[in-house]
């Protein structure tokens, strides 16, 4: 009889410790509660800290939870419910709150039937609460990037053959219903006739696998409209059952286009739709080497220039596009255009003979005086010099081919424009177009063979010495093969007519970052890359740029860029997106050869750049040239207003310096301060000149710690 009660006591009370219980006991009749130790260790407590009143339990608990656990307690007093089971909120101690769940009920009645003792147990389930928690912010951060993404679940039960679509799937596929469940069928009937057995080849795939498998179709809504989707695949295996495939749909047809836009983009020129220079080239390249005879047309406009400076660059724009509209309105199905930058056009025409050519010169003439300009620049007119060239040899150069072609156009500007002249060898000079191609074509060699040197030019903070301020424009000189260096104003005009010029930039801008990218990012000195206009069109100009920054490690803001007014002019759109990205990334960007156009002051109101440099046609007559001062003070006046620094290029004479300071131009360039040299030694130099400055920095600091305990011995 000893050991039965000891099992019912002691043995009791220790199984409800070891399992963490705590134990009330409620008697109805004297209102008196008794509540175990481990009811009180729960919460924090020792034995004998909490008078065990009736309602302690209740001054314990959260206030939100209060109502609804006496609600629970009286429900089954009642007689309403079998038991009491309730979560509620107890204070700690400590000050926190324990999630317990209650559960228990009535143990004892009187004769009548009526409740008089009542016992539970409560359980700590803090932790199974925190990670419910957990769970539902999981649950609601999955919802909510679903809903971002535009995302659909389903899934299909091998076994019921029974499928089923949450709400955004049915979305997508044009289908109203109120529930989940879909017939089997029914995503068979969506499918595109073309895209039907990839796509349901695709979905049984992952009964072979666990992987994810991918997979892009066609739907054809109920409405005929296509959509393009894509759907992410799985089987999910079950002991119980056949398993499930567990998939996800998102409609992907805006990317889609936007794919087929990018690949068009590639190979168009954004502002007239004709093909750019990349695509001409491959497709002249094509051609070439079927061997049969056809005709390369050069297309340069005449007096363009004059019209964008009259009307600006949305009338120029305008006009380019009228004129290409024009151009191939009057072009048989079997030519390809294109456009080859600013104002220069091509045309390939296969078996074109010299009576064709003729013929079609002269509609091209035509169109192009003909084309309505709009209405900003209704009182000019454009006409053209068109180049015609001959191809018959498989293996002629694309390069010599466009030469040919544009030696021809120089000669029909030469007899006087609005006409077209046709190649011929015997007629060429020794500055002919031909030679520019291949100078171009030398260009491209000599940046493998080390014959293409990097060289800069300091720009100097007025009145200051360089070391000040240690920027430098960095510049680009050739070496011929004889050993000549032959001077940049014929080899880079050479390489944007035959179109490298945007991978001469690139070389420079590689090659001096990874030189010198560690003295960028030292702080040692900043360069300064001009670009072309081809590089401003680039679309993939940015990735490049940042990818050589994650190689090199030279940082943004040691690095600016100069563009000029004909480079913006060519590609204003493409202009403003790039320097917007150049201030994103907090590199300086620079408007330069400021002035020498009519539409500087449009540019500088639209770019926000960082500096202006101000054209050297105004500054090398500065000193005897009233207008030269007054153009000057005006820009420079705009551009501080504008918070933009101002450069002064070409400053060649100390009289001119001198009128340049007075004016409070802050920065110069030119002969007279600093005649371009190679770039290692500038480098070079702007180090030793910062681990100079760095070395008297630390002494200084040096003798300041040691002088610091005398000067507080002296105090004391």
């Amino acid at each position: 009889m000893a050991d039965k009660k000891e099992r019912n006591g002691e043995f009791w009370e220790l199984a409800l410790d070891r399992a963490h219980l705590g134990v009330w006991d409620w008697d109805l009749r004297s209102g008196d509660c008794f509540y175990s130790a481990m009811w009180s260790q729960m919460l924090g407590y020792g034995e004998g800290e909490l008078a065990k009143t009736s309602d302690l339990w209740l001054q314990l608990t959260h206030p939100d939870d209060r109502e609804r656990a006496v609600a629970s307690g009286e429900r089954h007093i009642a007689g309403l419910t079998d038991s009491i089971e309730t979560e509620l909120r107890l204070k700690h101690k400590s000050g926190h709150w324990v999630w317990v769940l209650d559960r228990g009920g009535v143990v004892e009645r009187d004769a009548d039937g009526r409740p008089v003792r009542l016992m539970g147990v409560q359980t700590d389930i803090t932790k199974q609460k925190q990670a419910e928690a957990t769970l539902e912010q999981v649950n609601v951060r999955f919802g909510l990037a679903l809903a971002a993404s535009g995302t659909g679940i389903w899934h299909h039960d091998l076994a019921a053959r029974k499928s089923y679509w949450d709400k955004r799937t049915r979305e997508i596929f044009g289908l109203v219903a109120d529930t989940d469940e879909v017939s089997q069928e029914l995503w068979h009937s969506y499918l595109h006739p073309d895209d039907r057995a990839d796509a349901e080849r695709a979905h049984l795939a992952p009964l072979q696998t666990q992987k994810v498998v991918a997979v892009q179709y066609r739907i054809i809504k109920r409405d005929g409209e296509i959509r393009h989707v894509e759907s992410l695949i799985r089987f999910i295996a079950d002991a119980q059952s056949s398993g499930q495939i567990l998939g996800t749909v998102r409609d992907v047809t805006k990317a889609k286009q936007r794919e087929q836009e990018l690949a068009h983009a590639a190979r168009h020129d954004a502002l007239t739709g004709l093909l750019n220079r990349a695509a001409f080239d491959r497709l002249l390249a094509e051609h070439i080497a079927t061997a049969r005879r056809l005709a390369v047309f050069y297309v340069d406009l005449d007096y363009f220039k004059a019209l964008n400076d009259f009307a600006g660059h949305a009338a120029g724009d305008l006009a380019l596009k009228r004129v290409a509209e024009r151009i191939l309105g009057c072009l048989p199905p079997s030519v390809h255009a294109a456009r080859l930058g600013g104002d220069e056009f091509a045309l390939l025409v296969p078996d074109c003979d010299a009576a064709q050519a003729e013929r079609l010169a002269g509609a091209v003439l035509a169109a192009v005086r003909d084309a309505d300009l709009g209405s900003t620049a209704a009182s000019r007119k454009l006409a053209a010099s068109i180049g015609i060239a001959f191809v018959a040899d498989a293996n002629t150069a694309v390069a010599d081919a466009l030469a040919c072609a544009d030696d021809a156009c120089y000669a029909a500007k030469a007899a006087g424009r609005n006409r077209f002249a046709v190649f011929s060898p015997e007629a060429t000079s020794g500055s002919s177009g031909l030679n520019a191609a291949r100078l171009a074509a030398d260009t491209v060699d000599a940046m493998a063979d080390g014959r293409l040197k990097l060289f800069g030019q300091e720009i100097h903070q007025l009145g200051k010495p360089w070391q000040e301020s240690r920027h430098v424009e960095v510049l680009a000189r050739l070496a011929g093969r004889n050993g000549r260096l032959i001077p940049p104003g014929e080899f880079i005009p050479a390489a944007e007519r035959f179109g490298v010029a945007s991978r001469l930039d690139r070389w420079i801008i590689r090659t001096a970052l990874s030189l010198h990218g560690p003295a960028l990012k030292s702080g040692a000195l900043t360069l300064g890359f001009n670009l072309s206009a081809q590089t401003l069109s680039d679309p993939q100009l940015w990735d490049f740029v940042d990818a050589v920054i994650a190689e090199t490690g030279a940082p943004h803001s040691g690095i600016g860029f100069e563009i000029t007014e004909t480079a913006a002019v060519t590609n204003f759109t493409a202009a403003e997106q790039f320097v917007r990205k150049a201030r994103e990334r907090r590199c300086r960007v620079s408007l330069d050869d400021f002035g020498a156009g009519m539409s500087s002051f449009e540019y500088l109101r639209r770019f926000p750049v960082d500096a202006i440099k101000i054209d050297g046609s105004f500054i090398e007559h500065i000193a005897e040239s009233r207008f030269d001062r007054e153009i000057v003070s005006a820009i420079s006046g705009i551009a501080r207003s504008l918070g933009c620094s101002v450069v002064a290029e070409k400053i060649e004479a100390q009289d001119a310096l001198d009128i340049l300071a007075d004016m409070g131009i802050a920065f110069g360039q030119g002969f007279l301060l600093h005649r371009p040299e190679p770039l290692q030694a500038i480098v070079t130099r702007a180090i030793a000149i910062r681990a100079s400055a760095t070395q008297v920095s630390a002494t200084r600091a040096s003798k300041t710690r040691a002088s610091a305990p005398a000067a507080a011995g002296r105090r004391a």
